[in-house]
């Protein structure tokens, strides 16, 4: 088996209210995801809990962002072209 691979997650073309739909669902799930694991390691583990933090901050600010470009970009009559990978490396 590689040890390195390459996913395709989202490779399409979407309207403004798709492309809006498909990234806030993606960002909210991850949010969401970090905020159950933050709570989980805290409560059972009392385990620092900074990465977690760190990393649903930075999915927030990236939310805004693309919320921002969306808003923008309602005024004019275009798709918006989404793809995205998932590069998976196994360790060991």
């Amino acid at each position: 088996m590689e040890n390195n691979q390459e996913f395709k997650l989202i490779d399409g073309t979407f309207s403004i209210e798709d492309a809006d739909r498909v990234l806030t669902t993606l960002l909210n799930y991850k949010i969401d995801y970090h905020n159950r694991e933050d709570f989980s390691n805290h409560i059972r583990f009392n385990k620092d809990i900074e990465h977690s933090k760190k990393r649903i901050q930075e999915l927030t600010e990236t939310k805004e962002q693309i919320k921002n470009l969306i808003k923008n970009s309602k005024s004019e009559d275009i798709k918006f072209v989404i793809k995205s990978n998932i590069s998976i490396e196994l360790e060991k």
